[in-house]
């Protein structure tokens, strides 16, 4: 599929691994230019290198980045405008579960953290690249939510939160910036096989004393019953989608809301 974004400038948080590394590979091969974002440089490395195992001719790089820390991200903005003259495509995939547990015991420190990473990194970016998108006349701005946004699950509720406003975030932005060809929508994926849901499976594991595999079942049946596909999400499988709506063949599609759950949310709306 030519998504028609050749030369294109991609940042993309959250792309050491999952569906940020997955999104990386698919907009490489569509011959966008790739800045991969995130925490260790380490595992930045490592991406860069898987990004360019599955695009041999792309133009990738790397730099660090805390979405915590508002100069964090300022300095990533300043790099690309000075690098590559602006962005033209941005991905917020980075996220955090943050905090979990019954209501009553989580503290301002705790909602604070996650509200930090989760709802301000996304609020940061967006501030900090849409004068290059508006420099350049032409973005697109996609910004992972969750289905916790519409089906909250009570041990995560600073998590839910920041998700709902993830998407109502979206949709201000849309409304403000789409006559100078800017799009933005969201993506809100269900139970996706990524390092972050890993490290919940292994931890229910130790709990209950069982393998990963074995975990991952048992959640399914009694936490996610809802998945009607009944299966663990694959992280390519929510890339596509974000790729699509970073192209020119999305060109009508704005402020919306992109579920790939497997049909985790039940109602219709």
């Amino acid at each position: 599929m030519n998504l028609d974004i050749h030369g294109k400038v991609a940042i993309i948080t959250g792309a050491d691994s999952g569906i940020g590394l997955e999104t990386a590979k698919i907009l490489a091969r569509e011959g966008a230019r790739i800045v991969l974002a995130d925490l260790k440089e380490e595992e930045l490395i490592q991406a860069m290198h898987a990004v360019l195992a599955a695009a041999p001719e792309a133009r990738v790089s790397y730099v660090t980045i805390d979405l915590s820390n508002n100069e964090s991200v300022l300095a990533v903005a300043e790099k690309v405008k000075d690098e590559f003259d602006g962005a033209h495509i941005l991905v917020n995939c980075a996220g955090a579960r943050g905090a979990a547990g019954d209501f009553l015991i989580l503290t301002d420190q705790d909602w604070q953290e996650t509200i930090d990473v989760d709802l301000l990194g996304a609020v940061r970016l967006c501030r900090a690249f849409i004068p290059q998108l508006q420099k350049n006349g032409w973005g697109r701005v996609v910004l992972v939510a969750s289905e916790n946004a519409y089906q909250p699950y009570e041990e995560e509720s600073p998590y839910n939160a920041c998700k709902a406003g993830i998407i109502n975030l979206s949709k201000c932005l849309s409304r403000s910036y789409s006559k100078e060809g800017l799009l933005f929508n969201c993506v809100s994926p269900a139970f996706i096989e990524t390092p972050m849901t890993d490290a919940m499976m292994d931890q229910l594991a130790e709990e209950r004393r069982t393998s990963r595999d074995e975990a991952i079942t048992w959640f399914l049946q009694n936490k996610r019953p809802h998945i009607a596909v009944g299966r663990r999400g694959e992280a390519v499988e929510v890339a596509n989608v974000i790729a699509f709506l970073c192209s020119n063949l999305a060109g009508y599609v704005n402020g919306s809301n992109y579920r790939v759950d497997g049909g985790a949310v039940e109602s219709a709306f």
